[in-house]
């Protein structure tokens, strides 16, 4: 696996180790709907979030957030959209992106940033 498949997945697990600490659910880790995928989908207080996980190592170049583009957001509300009619989901519906910085346990900062986007018609 190339290492940015690797701190990617380091960063998915720290994403989900940080909901659960949080009173999140996890109710799927990489959801895929054909080519699109969802990396955390969770519930907490009835309302399901639909999570992005962006990784870097720092953030001298951009801070991982910015990352999620107009296509990514896009690709996010249809594979939701697809996620909520498979499993008949009658849940409020936020789409949330955690941005993790950092190498190691020891070097790892978190934010996320709940409601990132709202939906839009595709």
């Amino acid at each position: 696996m190339a290492m940015h498949n690797d701190l990617g997945r380091w960063g998915e697990d720290k994403a989900t180790d940080y909901l659960i600490k949080k009173g999140y659910r996890i109710c799927n880790r990489d959801w895929h709907y054909g080519h699109r995928d969802i990396d955390i989908i969770a519930l907490k207080n009835n309302v399901l979030a639909i999570v992005e996980v962006k990784t870097r190592r720092n953030d001298t170049f951009m801070q991982p957030e910015l990352a999620v583009d107009h296509r990514k957001v896009r690709s996010l509300m249809i594979a939701a959209n697809a996620y909520v009619k498979s499993y008949r989901i009658d849940y409020e519906l936020r789409f949330d992106i955690i941005a993790v910085t950092g190498v190691d346990d020891n070097s790892c900062v978190i934010n996320h940033i709940e409601s990132a986007f709202t939906p839009l018609p595709y």
